[in-house]
């Protein structure tokens, strides 16, 4: 068996585990609302046709905040659409994924659902088709108290009280010649530094979050950023990362060192800003907000497209995530929590159905997919400050990204309960073992160590008839002799071993 060294002292912190770290996204794409948070008549759904069931696997999965409503959807989405009574709302084309609006579920839908979830809701507003006057309206009409005509407005229909918001994305992805409202770096960068500007006036203490690339491979990556920071860097707070991985080539090696490109990505934004700051003279570090990432079979998305007409609501993107999906996902986080001085929300894409944790039938059950539980265990443990690893391990080849390690960590200290959580990935195909020395951690003993494997069915999945396929297993409890332990971590897994105070 190959054996992993790792050592960790909580001298060496990285910064809070930021509870935005672990949001998720509802976008009107394919059944992500409609059929999947939302469906009248359901039998488990509440009289505003709100599925119980899903909300329930919501707050099971410990998501933070929730962005929407998009994604490509909002870069041609008119929000006034979305309120006032139901019957009156207009039906729509939506562009971006080709398929009817019919705009039963809109704002105030939303800021009940987010409420009944427990999560903080973070809004995007359309500079696609739409620009800084319609995004004040949103603003006006949702955080303001009343006395004016939107404010009270959205109090004639059922919200006394102003929503609230606070994270507000200026935009989506509008470097993609795919997206409605297309634009060049300078044309949004202008557009987002007025908008944001207008919108602090309106409500100084909301948050802004700029749009970066949409994926690390467009031409324009760094660029853009540089560009549009130039722009907008003294109005906004975070700008954007995107990014989803492929497992459709079967280059199973590669998909597994993932958070080696993700990891490489956060550090390329964060020196891109940081240069623009040093050029501009700021003194105040932008974060990122990596509001979309996951693992998806995005080969499959034309197909979808191309294969109907003008639909409500189409099953769209629904993949079937497999156990060796749930390692990656799981090593993502790793790298989000590895880079918690820096980036300061996330949001995995999407909750429901549309490559999400979450999957539902149209009046049937709700049931946890394999990724659901690496994010669900990484929200409940990842609690307190991120302490910095420097793990010896051995490293193997891939064709995507060259020779990486074979062990991924981090590691979160509870400073006021005394627990120490070390979350582990083996990408190998044979067992590792680990090697742990806490001794710069005084007073622990082992609590558990949790693993999700995907060494002996690496395409298993859960599904409807069998939910509960791919879950976490417990096996031995690490044994701390003098601050020492070694523990086995199986072939291809992702892990969670829990330290405590001894009683």
């Amino acid at each position: 068996m190959r054996t992993a060294q790792l050592t960790i002292d909580p001298a060496f912190a990285i910064g809070p585990a930021d509870r935005r770290l672990f949001g998720s996204f509802v976008e009107h794409m394919g059944r992500c609302v409609y059929g999947g948070i939302y469906e009248p008549g359901h039998p488990e759904a509440d009289a505003l046709g709100l599925r119980r069931d899903v909300l329930e696997l919501t707050r099971e999965l410990g998501v933070s905040v929730v962005r929407y409503p998009g994604g490509n959807f909002v870069s041609g989405y008119r929000w006034e659409d979305g309120v006032g009574p139901v019957g009156d709302r207009p039906r729509r084309l939506d562009l971006a994924w080709k398929t009817v609006e019919t705009n039963a579920f809109g704002l105030h839908e939303f800021m009940t659902w987010a409420d009944e979830a427990g999560v903080e809701p973070m809004m995007a507003v359309n500079l696609g088709t739409r620009g800084v006057q319609e995004a004040l309206d949103l603003l006006e009409y949702s955080n303001h108290p009343g006395g004016t005509h939107l404010s009270d407005q959205r109090r004639k229909n059922g919200a006394e009280d102003p929503f609230g918001v606070r994270l507000w994305c200026l935009g989506n992805e509008l470097d993609g010649p795919w997206q409605v409202g297309h634009k060049t770096a300078d044309e949004y960068g202008r557009l987002a530094a007025e908008a944001a500007r207008a919108m602090k006036m309106i409500d100084p203490s909301i948050s802004l979050v700029a749009c970066g690339s949409s994926n690390r491979r467009m031409p324009t990556f760094a660029s853009w950023e540089a560009t549009v920071l130039e722009h907008t860097y003294e109005h906004v707070d975070y700008i954007s990362a995107h990014t989803y991985y492929d497992p459709s080539d079967g280059d199973r090696a590669s998909l597994l060192a993932s958070a080696v490109d993700m990891d490489n990505f956060i550090t390329e934004v964060v020196a891109t800003a940081d240069h623009v700051a040093a050029k501009q003279r700021h003194r105040r570090k932008l974060k990122i907000s990596f509001d979309e990432w996951n693992v998806w079979y995005e080969a499959r998305l034309q197909a979808d497209l191309d294969r109907r007409g003008w639909v409500e609501a189409p099953a769209l993107i629904e993949d079937d995530f497999t156990a060796v999906d749930a390692v990656v996902v799981g090593d993502l986080l790793i790298t989000l929590l590895r880079h918690a001085d820096r980036v300061g929300v996330a949001a995995q894409a999407q909750l429901a159905n549309v490559i999400a944790p979450i999957r539902t039938r149209n009046g049937g059950p709700a049931w946890r997919q394999s990724i659901f539980h690496p994010f669900a265990l990484t929200a409940r443990y990842a609690r307190g400050t991120v302490l910095r690893t420097e793990p010896v391990s051995p490293r193997y080849e891939t064709k995507k990204y060259g020779d990486v390690p074979v062990l991924d960590t981090v590691a979160v200290h509870d400073e006021e309960t005394g627990e120490l959580t070390v979350f582990a990935v083996n990408r190998g195909d044979t067992d590792l073992e680990l090697q742990l020395d806490l001794r710069g951690v005084s007073g622990l003993s082992g609590q558990s160590h949790l693993t999700l494997a995907a060494g002996d069915d690496p395409s298993a999945t859960n599904t409807e008839a069998e939910p509960d396929k791919v879950t976490p297993r417990e096996l031995n409890t690490p044994t701390l002799d003098a601050g020492r332990c070694s523990v086995r971590l199986p072939a291809v897994s992702w892990n969670v071993l829990r330290f405590g105070n001894r009683p």
